[in-house]
């Protein structure tokens, strides 16, 4: 199984990050789920700006902490 996070920089509402986080872990399963993987075997949840990659206040750590994260699970 397959599970994939969805974070975003702090800019913006709770609310906002939420949405952009489950925005961006929403698009990634709809692309494995594309070349075939059994959408059973994935979930989503989105982390907003909860679980920062960079701690940073700039540009590039903003960059960063934009992303979805790919977690294999055993279950």
């Amino acid at each position: 199984k397959i599970l994939i996070e969805g974070h975003s920089d702090e800019r913006g509402t709770i609310e906002y990050n939420l949405a952009l986080g489950d925005r961006r872990a929403n698009a990634a399963r709809e692309y494995l789920m594309s070349l075939g993987i059994d959408p059973q075997r994935i979930a989503t949840i989105s982390y907003g700006e909860e679980k920062p990659f960079d701690p940073g206040h700039s540009e590039d750590a903003w960059s960063k902490n934009r992303r979805g994260h790919f977690v294999l699970t055993t279950k």
